[in-house]
């Protein structure tokens, strides 16, 4: 739905400067007035939104990553930017010192009411937590307790008409023991407390093949209560919606958006939202393995009967006892690939997330985030360019899965490449420093330095599996400052989720390095681009001899771990490579 007041101040992230001949990934703007669908090729996994006058700010979950909780931005619903993060540390923050895949921040919701948008998450192992800024660019309030306890999911509030207010959540089985089912809470209207126990509103197990009805979004209209939930499971799941003239309840259930004939599997959990103009819209994900829980952008209309029809319209709506219902076209929607955009003005220029990184600016870019939270001298931007990791101690072996200092993106598309340069400083042996595609397996290609120089390496672990060479090394000449001579490293990726890494020394054209490999998914998550740089664990800080690694552009001020060594990384590019299908 919509709240009608604009924030004070909307900051957007400067644009960072793009080689001749950049092109974007992935676009969904045709440049015609349709768009295309996804509308985000990336891993923004259980989206809700918010319109505030004509901006509209999409929220998702993040898991284990930090930053967290990332906000978008949007004045069309097709053409999206990154504007900041709610969390800059996830807590406890002793716990989240290392990588822990799978938890962290589940599916959020986001609101704008009495002046501050509002974001209401759940951590599965502790409880559902509330943050508030004035500005969705932030600075945002610390998390707090909402209700505490495990299997808490996907909270969702309302604030009625008359001044009260509500809580609706989902439960995870992992935590909880039991799901299916959607709980209600009477909550105080600044959303600090509880009010009641809690009522189960909707019960999956009552309703014929229903399983896994999680992930609710609440809203009222035209005196009805409405609660937009999916079922069926991440993969292969439908959109539900429920309604009622009374708030907890009984409340009615329609299939609304299912995937049909079409290649769109499990078309579900997301938000509606609706434009100025009154054009009423439903974003959600779909899940593509390795490229993550793509966003998806649906018409919705409203049958003569009162109930959304999203996506494009087909059949017969059922009811329970399974005898037609409605009129024809009041059926479950299929999902559209491409459609007229939302009828905004003025024309939203054409933009998608931000996926390369000229490492020039004063911070990273938006997109990138750690495994783990970070440690200011884990890396510095260098002031000509370029980011600097420390190759820092670790403890991990060589599972890069285990490694809170890897700096990952979410794959941007389908097919892209993906390149930057890597140089090794002030290393000793046993450093290594590189570009890796994670999951739960994983490939990476860099440098790792020996006692007698530097080989350029690919290596690769199967889930559940130890690291190992996967190609034979190549031997890199040392400067005169005895540090290896720069690589290229670069991958390309492509629509079946393969991947080919290549690379070259010096002025020599690109060649592959080992063969293809395929991406894979992680915990929840989609596979993730990473740079990373370490050194063994015996090598104390203070040991001169451990370097660093330079990928020329990336961070903070506090400047790299004393002693390790860096590896430096050049611009990190990210193109479409050579994709002919759309504009640029």
């Amino acid at each position: 739905m919509a709240e009608q007041r604009r924030p004070a101040e909307q900051r957007r992230p400067a644009e960072r400067r793009r080689p001749a001949g950049y092109r974007r990934p992935w676009v969904a703007d045709n440049g015609d007035g349709t768009y295309r669908n996804p509308v985000l090729h990336a891993d923004w996994s259980d989206p809700d939104i918010v319109r505030v006058g004509a901006d509209y700010y999409l929220v998702a979950s993040s898991f284990h990553r930090v930053p967290g909780l990332p906000v978008l931005h949007s004045r069309d619903l097709v053409n999206w930017s990154i504007v900041g993060h709610a969390l800059p540390r996830l807590e406890p923050e002793e716990e989240f010192r290392t990588p822990q895949h799978g938890r962290g921040v589940w599916a959020p919701a986001i609101r704008h009411h009495d002046g501050r948008f509002w974001i209401f998450y759940p951590d599965p192992d502790r409880g559902i937590f509330v943050v508030t800024a004035a500005d969705p660019a932030g600075p945002w309030s610390r998390p707090h307790p909402l209700k505490t306890g495990r299997g808490l999911i996907d909270p969702c509030p309302l604030w009625d008409e008359d001044g009260s207010a509500y809580l609706v959540h989902a439960w995870a089985k992992s935590r909880a023991g039991f799901n299916n089912r959607l709980t209600c809470h009477r909550m105080s209207p600044d959303a600090t407390e509880l009010r009641d126990g809690g009522r189960d509103v909707v019960d999956g197990a009552a309703l014929p093949g229903y399983r896994t009805l999680e992930g609710p979004k609440f809203y009222r209209r035209d005196g009805w209560y409405w609660i937009f939930a999916p079922a069926g499971g991440v993969t292969d799941g439908w959109q539900s919606a429920f309604r009622s003239r009374h708030v907890l309840g009984p409340y009615q259930d329609r299939i609304v958006l299912a995937r049909g004939d079409t290649a769109i599997n499990g078309p579900h959990q997301g938000a509606w939202v609706t434009t100025p103009q009154g054009q009423d819209w439903f974003l959600h994900f779909q899940d593509k393995g390795a490229f993550g829980r793509v966003v998806h952008l649906q018409p919705m209309r409203w049958t003569a009967d009162g109930w959304p029809a999203i996506g494009t319209p087909t059949g017969r709506a059922v009811d329970r006892a399974g005898e037609p219902a409605g009129v024809f076209g009041d059926g479950p929607g299929r999902p559209v690939l491409r459609h007229a955009k939302p009828a905004v003005t003025p024309v939203s220029p054409v933009t998608a997330p931000a996926a390369g990184d000229d490492f020039t600016g004063p911070r990273l870019g938006p997109q990138w985030a750690w495994a783990a939270n970070p440690r200011p001298d884990w890396w510095t931007l260098r002031p000509a360019g370029g980011l600097r990791l420390a190759c820092v101690p670790t403890d991990a072996g060589d599972d890069l899965r285990g490694l809170p200092n890897l700096l990952g993106q979410r794959l941007p598309a389908d097919r892209f490449r993906a390149s930057t340069r890597l140089r090794l400083t002030g290393t000793g042996p046993g450093a290594r420093a590189g570009l890796a595609v994670l999951g739960r397996s994983y490939a990476w290609t860099g440098l790792l330095r020996t006692a007698h120089g530097a080989v350029l390496v690919r290596r690769t672990a199967g889930a559940g599996e130890r690291e190992r060479d996967d190609a034979a090394g190549l031997d890199v000449p040392l400067l005169a400052d005895g540090d290896p001579a720069p690589v290229l490293l670069r991958v390309d990726v492509f629509p079946d989720g393969r991947c080919q890494f290549l690379a070259a020394v010096g002025p020599e054209p690109p060649r592959p390095v080992g063969p293809p490999f395929p991406a894979t998914a992680g915990h929840w998550v989609g596979a993730i681009l990473g740079l990373f740089a370490t050194a063994p664990a015996q090598a104390a800080p203070e040991d001169p001899a451990q370097g660093s690694a330079d990928f020329p552009g990336s961070g903070p001020a506090a400047g790299p771990l004393a002693g390790t060594g860096t590896a430096e990384f050049d611009a990190f590019c990210v193109t479409d490579a050579g994709r002919a299908d759309r504009p640029a």
